[in-house]
Formats: C-alpha cells, sequence, structure tokens
C-alpha cells in the first residue's frame, strides 16, 4: 500500500464521493473543442465561446459528479461556478502539442505553477503525458525528467498529482486501426508499470483501457484483434501493475461504449478507482451550443448529459472499487 501526505490525501477526498470513488467530468480541453465548435458553427466563434460552455457544463452537471477538471486559459469561469460539493482538478500543460518536432514532447502553461493553481483554488493538479514506451532513450528520458519536475513541485505543496497517459506508436500515427490495437496492451501497461515508480510522486493515473474495445470479440463490427479472453488479461494485467489508485479517461468513445467498457473490465478483475470522464458525457452538447446558442445546449444538457452522467454513476456503483484501498496516510 503506498503512503501519502495527509493533504494529499485530504485532496483525494475532496475529489471523490463518500464511497473513495473518482466520479469526474473532465472538460480541460481546448484545441480540441475548439475544432468541435467550428465543425457545427456557420459563424466565426471567438475565445469566450470556450468560456461559456465550459461554464454551462459546469453549472448544469457538476451536480452529479465529485469532481470536475478544467483548463486554466478559459475554465475558471466554470470552476467559480461549479457545485460546492464538486472538487476541483486543473490541467497543468498547454493543450496539445508541437507536431513539427519529434516527440510529442510536453510544456506547461508560462504563467501558471502548482502553487499558483492552488493558491486559485485547485484540489489537485493535472498533466497530460503522450507517450511511446519504445520510443527512443532520449525522448522518453526528457518526458521522465519532466514527470519528476511536475511531481516536486505537486509534493512541495501537498496536492495530488494526477497523470493522464496517453499511448501512441511513434511509428504509426493510426492509433484506431487493427495495427495499434495490437500493439496497444504493451504500450499502455508498460506506461503503467513506468510510472508507478515513486521518484515521479505522481499520486494517481489517469489511464486508457489497455485493449481498443472496437477490435474485442463480440464488440467489434470487423474481424476482431482479441478474444474476450485475451483483452480481459489485459485488464486484468494493467489492475495488478498498478500499485497506485487508477482511474480510466473516456477517450472520446461514446457514452453506451464506455459504460460497457468498465463492466468489462470489472468482470476481468480490474480494481480500478474511478473515472474523469470527458467527451462521453458533453460531446453531443457541442452542436446545439455552436448552431443554436447556450439555451439549446443547456436545455440538452439537463436532459442527455444528466442522463448521460446518472448512467455512468450507477455503473460505477457497480465496478469501481475505492482508491483508499491503495492508500494509507
Amino acid at each position: 500500500m503506498v503512503k501519502i501526505s495527509k493533504g494529499k490525501h485530504e485532496g483525494l477526498k475532496k475529489l471523490s464521493n463518500e464511497h473513495g470513488i473518482i466520479g469526474a467530468l473532465a472538460i480541460d480541453q481546448r484545441g480540441s473543442l475548439q475544432k468541435m465548435m467550428a465543425a457545427y458553427s456557420k459563424k466565426d466563434l471567438d475565445p469566450s465561446s470556450l468560456e461559456k460552455f465550459k461554464l454551462l457544463v459546469s453549472k448544469e452537471l457538476t451536480p452529479y459528479v465529485s469532481s470536475i477538471l478544467l483548463d486554466p486559459e478559459f475554465g475558471w469561469p466554470a470552476a467559480e461556478s461549479r457545485e460546492a460539493s464538486a472538487g476541483l482538478l486543473v490541467a497543468y500543460e498547454k493543450t496539445g502539442y508541437d507536431a513539427t518536432n519529434r516527440g510529442r514532447l510536453p510544456d506547461l502553461l508560462p504563467n501558471w505553477s502548482v502553487k499558483r493553481l492552488k493558491e486559485k483554488g485547485a484540489d489537485a493538479v493535472k498533466l497530460l503525458l503522450y507517450y511511446d514506451v519504445d520510443e527512443s532513450a532520449e525522448i522518453n528520458g526528457q518526458k521522465h525528467a519532466f514527470v519528476e519536475r511536475v511531481g516536486s513541485e505537486c509534493a512541495a505543496e501537498d496536492v495530488p498529482f494526477f497523470l493522464e497517459i496517453v499511448s501512441y506508436d511513434a511509428n504509426n500515427n493510426d492509433v484506431n486501426g487493427a495495427d495499434y490495437a495490437k500493439v496497444k496492451p504493451h504500450k499502455v501497461n508498460q506506461a503503467v508499470r513506468e510510472f508507478i515508480k515513486p521518484y515521479y510522486a505522481v499520486d494517481v493515473l489517469k489511464v486508457e483501457a489497455p485493449v481498443n474495445m472496437k477490435f474485442v470479440e463480440g464488440f467489434s463490427s470487423g474481424k476482431p484483434v482479441y478474444s474476450q479472453a485475451e483483452a480481459k488479461s489485459y485488464f486484468k494485467e494493467q489492475s495488478d501493475a498498478s500499485t497506485l489508485p487508477f482511474i480510466f479517461l473516456s477517450a472520446g468513445v461514446s457514452a453506451e461504449l464506455f459504460q460497457e467498457t468498465l463492466k468489462f473490465a470489472k468482470e476481468a478483475g480490474s480494481e480500478f478507482n474511478g473515472v474523469l470522464c470527458g467527451r462521453a458525457t458533453w460531446k453531443n452538447g457541442v452542436e446545439p451550443f455552436a448552431e443554436s446558442g447556450e439555451e439549446k445546449a443547456a436545455a440538452w444538457l439537463r436532459t442527455t448529459g444528466r442522463q448521460n452522467i446518472v448512467n455512468l454513476n450507477k455503473v460505477l456503483r457497480e465496478t469501481a472499487t475505492p482508491w483508499w484501498s491503495r492508500v494509507s496516510v
């Protein structure tokens, strides 16, 4: 069992429900959210549109979640308007990565530090890392040092450090295809083994499912890559590998597929500790917002958006394990 400080323990309690399950809503998207809005809008959208949409999502949906993940660039009005019972995670990284350079190297927002985020009200700090375990030692060495620095900052400020790991293959940009599906379990689970190491000072891993569920037998419309038994073995391997609390990200799949994934993980013996669910909850609310405005979007969030979370919470009650089963003060 991993030992954490009292301050970090209290931070995790603010982010989870009374049962120790993290049922968090993620809307720290910036560049990808702008692209989604632009695809539906018939007029130019200014940056305030992102603030307004995040504010709507926070007001309408935080009464039903344990916490919300936002960004410091467009998310503070949403943070201030969240339900009092909802904890606050804040992203520390710049959106996206520089595609002109090799390695998808991370970078931090220049005007923020963990100290400043904490003073502004963050209960925890999140860092997104694109990671290929098989990339060169030169590239991955830089990423390891980067995570260590953020971990040291969080330790100094005594706030929980959430590391979000998004896997990829440096030699294959198609992460949605069958070829990548074959190597994904290795990429995802080896990354877990790397970042549970104590010198990174990570408190919670935010991870992908170790398989692409669209290529699992019984879930696939085409030729499957994994049998159900193989897929379950990868979920169990991931759970056994992690000494830290870990939660699943939704990776933009539908609300229904994400919920089925959690049930499948439970059947496999995965002792995951919750979710940080983003687009699977709110992405279909972008279209009415961009096309018709805030009133239509709010109506969607109060109905379909809320139901997405109600359904997800029900699944979490049946599948997730309390994070305190993995840590002690």
